[in-house]
């Protein structure tokens, strides 16, 4: 499609389609959605309009409650107004028929304090517009600085081996040594060899905790930081557990909605981020979108920060007392029925 969000969402329906013993035809007979529909779908050539049709799909094939979480976050990403691919009206017979809602422009661990120059950077790119090839060429200098002297064939990434960035659906040696090298910065990652959406989360959280233009590219810049020792970035953050226990204190009465948004928005990962249509980015647990971070002082290392992250969500909430700041996730999903 050539739209990250749309294919990643393709690839998770091909996912649930390929581990059930069910061909195109079966399913489409037992879901009430069209053969070429489904077929669209699974090949990203197309995106449903209504979450329903996904939902039941889904649940066909087997998909427990946090797969269909997953699923819902990779839809609205593929549902972007500036999405290639999105089908207009549905075409199944028994799908609602209800317009997509327009998607607004969206949005680790104890983590390494920001230092003021990277709150400058930061602040300078979204306020003046004009400081990120100065951040870059100044981040680059750095980091040669920091590893010159270093042979560069003992590093996979700086060698020829590795010539060029690396980035979104590469697989291979070199993936698996950007992968091997967040694990030990202490990113809770697979390491699988592919690069794939969580791999891009903590390539955006490294290079924003390092002061480093945060593209979710590992270009040049970001390996020398990834092997500069003298590099002081930490991807520990807090579990699950902790983001969701937290939740319910802060936001009390209102514990439960609030839980399922932020599962709904990043799976409770603190140093999840997505990128959008119109080249921003959203944020941390409640994938606070960049406009929220400047009406809220805030700057992306803070909202990788779960604790400001949570408390900023609930000073949205409290304008309310509702969650309309996140539309799209003022749906409940339902238990999976038993097939």
């Amino acid at each position: 499609m050539g739209h990250c969000g749309g294919t990643e969402f393709a690839a998770a329906l091909r996912e649930l389609k390929d581990r059930t013993p069910h061909s195109f035809e079966t399913l489409a007979a037992r879901t009430g959605i069209s053969r070429s529909a489904l077929h669209r779908y699974c090949s990203g050539t197309s995106v449903p309009a209504d979450f329903a049709t996904v939902e039941r799909f889904a649940k066909r094939c087997g998909a427990d409650r946090d797969e269909l979480v997953g699923l819902h976050r990779l839809w609205v990403r593929a549902t972007e107004p500036d999405a290639p691919g999105r089908d207009a009206e549905p075409d199944e017979p028994d799908a609602s028929g209800r317009a997509p809602k327009p998607v607004e422009p969206e949005v680790p661990r104890p983590r390494a304090r920001p230092t003021v120059a990277a709150r400058a950077r930061w602040r300078s790119r979204n306020l003046v517009g004009v400081a990120v090839a100065v951040v870059v060429g100044a981040g680059l200098l750095g980091v040669v600085r920091g590893t010159a002297g270093a042979s560069d064939e003992e590093r996979l990434l700086l060698s020829q081996a590795c010539k060029g960035p690396v980035g979104m659906g590469e697989r291979g040696e070199c993936v698996r040594e950007v992968q091997r090298l967040l694990v030990e910065a202490g990113g809770d990652l697979d390491v699988t060899g592919r690069f794939i959406g969580d791999t891009r989360s903590l390539v955006v959280a490294f290079q924003t905790f390092a002061g480093l233009h945060d593209n979710g590219v590992v270009d040049t810049a970001t390996k020398q930081a990834l092997y500069d020792e003298d590099m002081d970035v930490s991807l520990q953050t807090w579990s699950e557990e902790r983001v969701a226990d937290r939740i319910r204190e802060v936001f009390d009465r209102d514990a439960g909605q609030a839980v399922r948004t932020a599962e709904c928005q990043s799976l409770l990962e603190p140093l999840a981020t997505t990128s959008q249509a119109d080249s921003t980015r959203t944020w941390g647990v409640f994938q606070l979108s960049e406009s929220h971070l400047r009406e809220l002082d805030g700057t992306p290392v803070d909202a990788l920060d779960p604790e400001w992250n949570i408390r900023a969500a609930h000073r949205l909430w409290s304008r309310h007392e509702d969650f309309r700041a996140w539309p799209h996730c003022n749906v409940t999903v339902e238990p999976v029925d038993q097939l």
